[in-house]
């Protein structure tokens, strides 16, 4: 089909891998959509999304309403005359009264294979669940959270080494070129969209810095799942003597004892007892410190962490 007018609503770097690839189309990008500046970093200066970077850019119209319903707003919607919105990872709530601006209406890149993860962070949840697959479902947007019909879903598996950022980007990717594909031939993938089934729907809650905390008397696989998942933010933690210890990286093994006991200690490794057989712990970082291998954080007080202590403890007679 001939090219399209596209409004383009997102914020993240997730959205903007999407924006990016629309740019080397033949589409014209009419207006951008995305969240006002937040603070951000030790000094919370105002940080421009990362989608507003890539728009001024291109020197595309840019605005960062704090919601979308204004009459001014929708006013500026309508005047752009779009074909299409694309919204990716916008994080603002679509009205019924804007979705039904565009003559095609709006569609959107969302990150899991619907209906399984609606919702803010399906790519996180789909780690921590233990999933084998994700992907990326194009679908044609309605009121409801994530409910739309379906226009195209791509699959791809997650990998045992993949983390919550690894798995991010992979899917970022995928969506992006998902999107150019339904917009190549928009009014036949919209004829052929399918409703989302009823059965097999969940939910992908925003993470949470509280859910970080790893409580050694669950599974070990469900530990190391949360690891991976939580990586790189917000990171997992346990309690390590006075301070806390962050892990970044794990593998399951089967070793058995009370929960939160150290049962070996590697040359790559501590070996630490779950509800359900063990975990081995391959990277973590001390408070002001940077993320090490478990082999480097050890060296020189190995002799201070032994098999029967709590993980708790920290390093016997010693602060770090």
């Amino acid at each position: 089909m001939s090219s399209l007018r596209i409004v383009f609503a997102g914020t993240p770097d997730f959205a903007a891998i999407s924006l990016r690839a629309l740019l080397a189309t033949p589409h014209e990008i009419v207006g951008v959509l995305t969240q006002p500046d937040r603070p951000a970093g030790r000094g919370k200066k105002l940080q421009p999304s990362d989608v507003k970077m890539l728009a001024s850019e291109h020197q595309l119209t840019v605005l960062q309403p704090e919601n979308l319903k204004g009459d001014d707003i929708r006013q500026q919607l309508r005047d752009w005359a779009p074909d299409v919105m694309v919204v990716v990872a916008y994080g603002l709530i679509i009205p019924q009264a804007v979705l039904d601006i565009p003559r095609y209406g709006c569609i959107n890149v969302h990150g899991s294979l619907l209906p399984r993860w609606r919702g803010a962070a399906p790519v996180h949840r789909a780690i921590a669940a233990g999933d084998a697959e994700s992907g990326v479902t194009i679908m044609q947007m309605e009121a409801g959270l994530d409910t739309g019909p379906m226009l195209l879903k791509q699959a791809t598996p997650i990998h045992p080494d993949d983390t919550g950022g690894s798995l991010y980007q992979r899917i970022a990717d995928l969506g992006a070129e998902a999107l150019v594909s339904v917009l190549a031939d928009l009014p036949a993938h919209l004829a052929r969209a399918t409703p989302q089934p009823a059965a097999g729907v969940t939910y992908a809650h925003k993470l949470s810095k509280d859910e970080a905390q790893l409580d050694w008397a669950e599974p070990a696989r469900a530990l190391h799942d949360r690891i991976r998942a939580f990586n790189p933010w917000p990171v997992t933690w346990a309690p390590f003597g006075e301070q806390v210890l962050r892990i970044w990286a794990s593998e399951p093994a089967s070793g058995k004892g009370a929960p939160g006991t150290i049962l070996a200690v590697g040359p790559d490794a501590i070996e630490v007892a779950c509800g359900d057989g063990s975990l081995r712990l391959l990277q973590a970082q001390l408070p002001g410190k940077k993320p090490l291998p478990v082999r480097d954080l050890l060296s020189g007080r190995a002799d201070q962490l032994v098999s029967g202590q709590l993980l708790a403890d920290g390093f016997r007679g010693a602060r770090s």
